[in-house]
């Protein structure tokens, strides 16, 4: 992906956003949510696309689901009858793909979302009751970005994942249909 002039950005290895003000070859001048404005390499920027979440736009091209998306199947036992279904994705890099080589930090987050989206969808449409998504700590940009797509979603409640399971590094989203 291409960065251009005025475009949002994250940081990869420190926390906050900023807007680009002038680009070079391989680096860019970012103003950043403090007022502040500095020099980044581009391979240390990722684009935010958060502000674009909005379903008719997404497009989950065949070769992004392909091949099919692995999540782990939990079944919780509770007093009901039928158990409760529940899914787990874990969107480490290193799960979804064999290797990052010649990709940069914009399109492996682009992949994450990817996988993130088609697995919900297919949760969502499956009945599925909950679904864990592990998306690590890291700087926080996969998980503003995971956050930021359901803040625009229905009939879920998302909230930290158990802590003693998964530490910091995952959410949780429980599908409400009658909501």
């Amino acid at each position: 992906m291409q960065f251009k002039i005025g475009q949002k950005v994250s940081f990869l290895y420190e926390k906050g956003d900023g807007v680009i003000l002038k680009l070079e070859p391989n680096r860019a001048l970012v103003s950043d949510d403090s007022g502040f404005d500095r020099w980044f390499p581009l391979n240390e920027l990722v684009y935010i696309h958060s502000e674009k979440y909005v379903d008719d736009e997404i497009t989950i091209s065949k070769e992004d689901v392909e091949p099919e998306t692995t999540f782990r199947v939990i079944e919780e036992r509770t007093g009901a009858k039928k158990p409760r279904t529940i899914w787990e994705i874990d969107l480490h890099i290193e799960e979804i793909l064999e290797s990052t080589q010649g990709m940069s930090n914009t399109e492996i987050l682009m992949k994450q979302m990817a996988e993130f989206r088609a697995t919900f969808k297919k949760a969502k449409n499956q009945s599925v009751h909950k679904l864990i998504v592990i998306h690590g700590v890291g700087e926080g940009v996969l998980k503003n970005e995971i956050r930021t797509y359901l803040s625009q979603q229905d009939q879920i409640e998302v909230y930290d994942a158990d802590f003693l399971e998964y530490g910091k590094g995952a959410t949780a989203v429980e599908f409400h249909p009658n909501w």
